[in-house]
């Protein structure tokens, strides 16, 4: 409304000054236009082939970074690492150094991503320890006994034959020797460590729930499709017999 009063305004304005002005008969007006041009400027970012390659391999790197999880660097760092590597000048860190740099700043971008999984795994095993019957070993493995077998204990250079269930804590079902319908026979100390521990805890004929915390299963990497990083996992494992005893 404001708008549309303000123009009114000056169109009347506009009128009444040319009522008022006279022009000499016979003369006609000129009414000369305003031409505003605007000069379009070419930006060139690169002024040479060696630029255009150079920034070509720059985005090239920071975008295979950017997909391990980082969100920043010291670009400068950076750029006086990529110089003395590419011209031989002195490196500040030798080969291991460097590695290991590396490996700690992927590792903590990982987990940043993984923060769910960890906090929920977290907090269902405190609550979960507080249930009757469940206990909690030192490394924090916990363990449920669903039946108390009579057989040997095996030990982590045994072999054991055994029937399992795995599941996520979200209920997800990743693996059953029983939908098989064959038990597994492996040695203890070639599988997680959640698993390593908690089957000499059990005696031949036993059946055991094990909650197993991330850092005595498949860790920061996860195991294939199934099982995400730092994942705390449920099994009921029955120990069948100890092989060979």
């Amino acid at each position: 409304m404001k708008k549309a009063f303000l123009t009114i305004l000056i169109s009347g304005a506009a009128v009444a000054s040319f009522a008022q002005t006279k022009q000499p008969a016979g003369k006609k007006t000129v009414v000369k236009k305003t031409v505003t041009t605007t000069k379009t400027t070419t930006v060139t970012p690169m002024k040479s082939s060696l630029d255009s390659v150079s920034y070509a391999f720059g985005t090239s790197i920071g975008t295979g970074l950017k997909t391990t999880g980082l969100t920043t660097l010291n670009y400068d760092v950076l750029l006086k690492g990529l110089k003395d590597a590419f011209t031989g000048g002195k490196v500040l860190l030798d080969q291991q150094q460097a590695q290991q740099a590396i490996n700690a700043a992927l590792a903590n971008a990982n987990k940043g991503k993984f923060v769910g999984n960890i906090t929920e795994g977290k907090n269902f095993l405190e609550q979960n320890k507080k249930r009757a019957g469940v206990q909690t070993t030192a490394s924090g493995l916990q363990y449920e006994v669903l039946t108390q077998g009579n057989g040997i204990k095996p030990k982590a250079t045994d072999s054991v034959l055994v029937h399992y269930k795995g599941t996520l804590l979200s209920g997800k079902q990743f693996d059953n020797s029983y939908d098989r319908g064959e038990p597994i026979t492996f040695t203890l100390n070639q599988v997680i460590k959640g698993w390593t521990e908690g089957l000499q805890l059990m005696s031949a004929g036993s059946k055991y729930k094990l909650f197993i915390p991330y850092n005595l299963a498949y860790g920061e990497h996860g195991y294939g499709q199934d099982i995400p990083p730092y994942s705390t996992l449920i099994f009921d494992v029955e120990l069948l017999k100890v092989n060979g005893k």
